[in-house]
C-alpha cells in the first residue's frame, strides 16, 4: 500500500539583495529547519531530503492527513524569503518522478489552512469554501 506524500515545489530563485559571495538560496535552510522542527514535534514526517529538480527545489512531507500536509506546505510558502509561486503536489511514495500528482496552488486560502481538504478538480465544494477558493484564484 502506498503512502501519501506531499511534494512542496519552490521556484529555485536566489534571494534578492544579498551581499556579494553569499549563498543565493538561504530560504532552503529556513524551510529545512522549519520542517525539521515540525518533525521533532511529531506533526509531520520529512519523507526524504529536499532536492533540486530543474527550476524548482522540492521538499517532501508525509505522516499526516492530506489537509494537514497541505497546511504545512502553505506555511512553507509564506515563510520569509521563500519565492512566490510555490505549489504543492499530492503524490505517493511509489511515484516514479516528481510532480505527477494533483497540484495545489499555495498559499491556501485562510479557511483551508485549518487542515480542511481543498476541493478536487471538478468537485462541487460547499458554498463558503467555494467562494473562498474562487476568491483566492483557485478553480471550483
Amino acid at each position: 500500500m502506498s503512502t501519501m506524500v506531499v511534494e512542496i515545489h519552490v521556484p529555485l530563485l536566489p534571494t534578492p539583495n544579498l551581499p556579494d559571495g553569499s549563498y543565493p538560496f538561504p530560504w532552503i535552510d529556513e524551510v529545512e529547519d522549519f520542517l525539521s522542527d515540525l518533525e521533532l514535534q511529531g506533526d509531520v514526517e520529512v519523507f526524504d531530503e529536499g532536492e533540486e529538480d530543474g527550476d524548482v527545489y522540492v521538499f517532501f512531507v508525509t505522516g499526516a492527513s492530506q489537509g494537514d500536509l497541505l497546511a504545512v506546505a502553505s506555511r512553507v510558502a509564506t515563510l520569509p524569503g521563500v519565492p512566490a509561486g510555490t505549489v504543492a503536489v499530492v503524490s505517493n511514495d511509489e511515484a516514479e518522478e516528481f510532480g505527477l500528482g494533483r497540484r495545489v496552488a499555495l498559499p491556501l486560502p485562510p479557511a483551508l489552512k485549518t487542515g480542511a481538504e481543498p476541493p478536487a478538480q471538478g468537485e462541487q465544494p460547499t458554498l463558503i469554501v467555494a467562494t473562498l477558493w474562487a476568491a483566492s484564484g483557485g478553480s471550483v
